[in-house]
């Protein structure tokens, strides 16, 4: 922590032009927001699992304390603080702009690769259950004859489908399956975009779950990121697709897919896999994976705690920062 306080300084100095604009200058005294997003930071990296748990913490961890900027005798703020300055962070699209800054800093070590890149998404479950999951004509249902909290609901046999359904809980929220076999759940896409000489995430996206997400959302990534000079993208067999391929070669990349050839023919061929680079680039493709386990175990984003697509991206930006953040750290003591 000692390490990674002075990089969090640097970003939260850049964005205090932005924080003296989202707050009033006259009336009460609100929490200063580098405090607040101090703090959530350590909800990250400590995975804890409320507002309310890191609260407590905080009012007892000295090391807590101490990160976020709290004396000993300092009074800790209520957990509905956050509940209140919510829209505020996100009309301000605070996230956004500390996920570049934090960019900035790999930058300024020269950390990030501006030709070599890796593209995947994965499933990000929703806060719904499958009882929430009901038509959306249906109309005001009549009271559970059991248990109002968790009534008996038998939905075997029924169709359902996005088009017919809808989670009342989450209306956002998509019922997906990532792969043949595995259960239907109420989830979201979250995608990252990797450079692959060290494993920084450059680019995160959330979206509603579907079937072309993924390719269409891993498109726009690569878009964002062309320039003069043609770079490579690596990715999984899902993207190997005529499609896909086409249009990352119109951005300007070169696709490195892994190859679909099983009772198919792939879309790429020799031209590409031949190359050296396209070994490379499989070896390094897999290094994505280490960013999902971490955003899902240590981040909490296996199961998210918000409701609604705009707050849920706003926590997978900020854990793709955090994350940042980590490597980072790692990488400049390892180079000291």
């Amino acid at each position: 922590m000692r390490k990674l306080r002075p990089l969090v300084d640097q970003v939260l100095k850049k964005l205090s032009p932005r924080f003296a604009r989202m707050y009033a200058p006259v009336g009460q005294p609100s929490i200063a927001p580098e405090k607040l997003l101090r703090a959530l930071l350590l909800q990250v990296l400590y995975t804890v699992r409320s507002e309310r748990l890191l609260m407590e913490q905080l009012d007892y961890n000295l090391l807590f304390r101490w990160f976020v900027g709290l004396n000993l005798d300092d009074a800790v703020w209520d957990a509905t603080v956050y509940s209140k300055n919510r829209e505020r962070l996100l009309q301000g699209e605070v996230a956004e702009a500390f996920f570049k800054e934090v960019l900035g800093i790999a930058k300024q070590h020269d950390l990030l690769s501006d030709e070599h890149f890796t593209v995947d998404g994965t499933l990000i479950e929703a806060w719904a259950g499958q009882k929430s999951f009901k038509k959306k004509d249906a109309g005001e249902a009549s009271p559970p004859p059991d248990d109002p909290g968790n009534p008996t609901v038998n939905f075997h046999g029924e169709k359902r489908s996005n088009q017919t359904h809808q989670s009342t809980t989450d209306p956002e929220a998509r019922l997906y399956k990532k792969s043949k076999g595995s259960e239907a759940k109420l989830a979201y896409l979250g995608h990252v975009l990797m450079e692959n000489r060290n494993g920084l995430v450059v680019a995160s996206r959330l979206t509603l779950a579907s079937g072309r997400a993924e390719r269409e959302t891993a498109a726009a990534m690569i878009q964002a990121r062309s320039g003069p000079r043609r770079i490579t993208v690596g990715a999984d067999k899902h993207y190997d697709t005529v499609e896909w391929v086409k249009q990352a070669r119109q951005c300007g990349a070169t696709p490195q897919v892994a190859q679909n050839n099983k009772n198919r023919a792939s879309a790429i061929d020799a031209r590409t896999t031949s190359h050296a680079g396209y070994a490379i680039s499989q070896r390094k493709r897999k290094r994505i994976e280490e960013i999902f386990g971490w955003m899902k175990t240590v981040g909490l984003m296996r199961k998210v705690r918000h409701r609604g697509r705009q707050r849920v991206a706003w926590m997978f930006t900020w854990t793709a920062a955090a994350y940042n953040l980590v490597r980072i750290r790692n990488l400049i003591g390892a180079t000291a």
